[in-house]
């Protein structure tokens, strides 16, 4: 028979140990320590060394002699051996079921109430922060008496979260309190949301906003480092719709021809295919269904480009009248059913597309060249729609690009279409007009945005301009880097490209996190036909754009723009950052483009942080007090003359900065009065595509719009001169908060 005596006595010995409340504290002393000297744990104990020594000595030797302690010799220092953790834990488990705290509850995540159980907390620690073990073990301890010290009768998840968070910054473990925050709103922010009264805000916009929120904050805790989310935070830089950065692709410039050949695809798989067209009703169909399956995994704009190149094989011989009711119904359905910033850009230059044409049946009838005038029919039949639905009231979606060049205006034909797009600028200021004035000539692509993409990938106009968009955007502070360099030009230069940079890493984060997820998360956009996939996400542009160029120069060197030491500074400016950009280029991708775009929520968030800051005497601002903001587009104001003229310095500084438009540009021409008219327009059109002034440009107006009349007026009103209501009258102007 097997002795057991020795055993039995051994876990007497040990359980012996822990029925002094002294040994038990001296063993969660080094639990929680993991080492201490004699003199330590004397100290901890608040023991006299003189009057306690004697008592001391006689339970920690009991303690070592059961083998619950050890000791280090040369660190002269005290540990708890694997037995004596061992000892801790089922002391605490009886503990528990001695006390029996019924009353503590937990409200978990998963909606359910549960017992509250210390070892979830240590289990979490593991999971989610990378916790070791033993410390994840004494921070759940912890936790666990603080919780019971409060007498809480009711606990909820994120409550103890904050209450562990509490012990690891207590504890100098920061970085595992990073990996542990919880994201989402207060319940105050939850219920401004609800409560808000904005007009027009339905439900799905409450729920996206706070969706985007959470994401956002995710986005800045995991997925950037420290630096570039630090950046953004202090409003060095601006990082554009954070709440899908890791979700979705900035902006989309699609291909309809794949469609017209391959149908459609939808992501759900219990939705049906959408066969390739046979008529000019479905190819519109067809399109309007891409967009709206498009938005749902895309952040901003979404152009169709070649919009009355690619359609006009359908409209062979069908009448006008036809034309316009079919595009009548799609141009106002996109206007009413979906949220996203759509563009149709109609090319009027004199050549058109080379290319086979994808024709009824989705079969080849041509190229596109040998449907020039049916193209040409369908931008005329286009303007003509929104010059009748904007007449009284402003459409601002879908919106208008005409791309031209300077044979457009000798055709008469396309002088024509022309000078309808210039009678709907002068009525309402909806088209965007790019020029194609270029060596890309009718390669050349803009989105309604300004985004510009060029041949610069592999030359073929197809590949670089097609199926792509724009990966994401970040805005840098320009006056922040002016403040900052203390007048110093190269702490200036060093500053714009460290920020530079930063924006670069963030936008090549985006492209990997997509690069990897966008199988799934990008559905639609990703789908294949024949082994092609439809988007080409690595042909996507990266913008940087730059806020407040006009109001840096000001405040580094005290003169204008305009001023010869404006202007030199500027020009050092530009080839520094054109120089840095070719090295990064190499690092980030030949697409790393700077641009000067219009972006309200930049503009407007760092010119009140940088007054916040440095206090509204410093910083040079555009706007009011209570709204300001920085300079993002430039703004020529425009007399009613014949012929019409542009300022020259106006011209002057377009000039100046074109090498900062690589990426993109817009240039707003203001009309301020009403005397204008459609001929002079073109005119001035003309001179801005023959001398190459500005790429991309809009015809702009302040429009007055009363909701009880249905009328508009030209210019900012505060009175409807129809009926003399205030309260009904609307103002549209889209740019004011980003002119220069």
């Amino acid at each position: 028979m097997v002795n057991r005596q020795p055993h039995r006595n051994r876990g007497v010995k040990v359980l012996k140990a822990v029925s002094s409340p002294l040994r038990l504290q001296i063993l969660n002393l080094l639990f929680d320590k993991n080492a201490l000297s004699y003199t330590e744990l004397m100290n901890q104990l608040k023991m006299n060394p003189s009057r306690d020594a004697g008592r001391f000595a006689y339970h920690l030797k009991f303690l070592l002699k059961a083998s619950l302690v050890e000791a280090d010799v040369e660190a002269k220092k005290y540990y708890l051996t694997d037995l004596g953790k061992m000892l801790l834990d089922v002391a605490d488990r009886v503990e528990r079921k001695a006390v029996k705290p019924r009353g503590m509850l937990v409200r978990t995540s998963h909606l359910t109430m549960e017992d509250f159980d210390a070892n979830k907390i240590a289990n979490s620690l593991i999971k989610e922060a990378k916790v070791p073990a033993e410390l994840a073990q004494k921070t759940a301890k912890e936790a666990e008496k603080r919780l019971f010290k409060s007498k809480t009768k009711y606990l909820t998840t994120s409550l103890i979260r904050e209450v562990v968070n509490g012990i690891l910054i207590e504890k100098g473990y920061e970085d595992y309190r990073h990996k542990l925050t919880r994201l989402g709103l207060p319940v105050n922010e939850v219920t401004a949301l609800i409560e808000s009264r904005e007009e027009f805000r339905p439900c799905s916009k409450t729920i996206m906003q706070a969706g985007q929120t959470v994401l956002s904050e995710y986005t800045l805790l995991n997925i950037f480092p420290r630096d570039v989310a630090d950046a953004h935070l202090s409003g060095a830089i601006h990082i554009e719709d954070l709440g899908t950065w890791i979700l979705t692709p900035f902006e989309i410039i699609h291909d309809l021809r794949y469609f017209f050949q391959n149908g459609v695809n939808l992501s759900d798989p219990e939705s049906f295919y959408i066969k390739p067209p046979n008529d000019f009703e479905s190819a519109l169909s067809l399109a309007f269904n891409v967009l709206l399956h498009s938005s749902k995994e895309s952040n901003r704009t979404q152009t169709l480009n070649y919009f009355n190149v690619f359609l006009a094989p359908f409209a062979k011989g069908i009448s006008p009248e036809i034309l316009k009711e079919n595009l009548k119904i799609f141009i106002l359905n996109l206007n009413q059913h979906t949220q996203a910033t759509l563009g149709l850009e109609l090319s009027i230059p004199k050549q058109t597309v080379q290319k086979e044409a994808v024709g009824v049946g989705g079969k080849h009838s041509g190229k596109y060249g040998d449907f020039t005038n049916e193209s040409l029919l369908l931008a005329s039949v286009v303007l003509d729609v929104y010059i009748e639905e904007c007449s009284n009231k402003p459409m601002f979606n879908p919106k208008i690009v005409v791309k031209i060049d300077s044979t457009s205006v000798i055709n008469e034909y396309s002088k024509v279409v022309l000078l309808k797009a210039h009678q709907l600028a002068l009525e309402s200021g909806i088209p965007y007009f790019a020029s194609l004035n270029c060596k890309e000539g009718g390669a050349l692509t803009f989105s309604s945005s300004g985004i510009k993409f060029m041949l610069d990938l592999s030359g073929d106009w197809e590949t670089d301009t097609l199926r792509t968009g724009c990966l994401g955007g970040v805005t840098i502070n320009l006056p922040r880097i002016a403040i900052e360099s203390n007048k110093d030009k190269s702490i200036f230069i060093d500053l714009l490209k460290e920020r530079f940079e930063l924006s670069a890493r963030a936008l090549g984060i985006k492209n990997n996190v997509l690069k990897k997820f966008g199988k799934n998360s990008l559905p639609f956009l990703m789908q294949k036909a024949n082994g092609d996939t439809y988007f080409r996400l690595e042909n996507c542009s990266r913008i940087v754009n730059l806020a407040g160029f006009r109001e840096a120069v000001e405040t580094f060197t005290g003169k204008s723009l305009n001023s010869e030491e404006g202007r030199s500074f500027a020009e050092n400016i530009i080839s520094d950052l054109l120089s840095f950009k070719q090295k990064l280029g190499r690092k980030y991708g030949k697409r790393l483009y700077p641009a000067l775009l219009s972006t309200i929520e930049a503009s407007e968030r760092l010119a009140q942080l940088d007054i916040e800051r440095y206090g509204v005497a410093k910083v040079k601002f555009s706007g009011a007090r209570d709204k300001p903001y920085y300079s993002v587009v430039k703004r020529i104001e425009l007399e009613p003359a014949q012929p019409l003229f542009a300022p020259t310095a106006a011209l002057e500084q377009m000039k100046l900065l074109k090498g900062l438009t690589t990426g993109g540009s817009l240039d707003v021409f203001e009309l301020v009065g009403n005397d204008f008219n459609v001929g002079a327009l073109m005119d001035l059109t003309s001179r801005l595509i023959d001398n190459k002034n500005s790429d991309f440009f809009i015809y702009s107006r302040a429009i007055s719009y009363c909701e009880n009349c249905k009328k508009k007026w030209f210019g900012t009103l505060h009175k409807c001169p129809s009926c003399g209501s205030m309260s009904t009258l609307t103002i549209f102007d889209r740019f004011k908060s980003t002119y220069t």
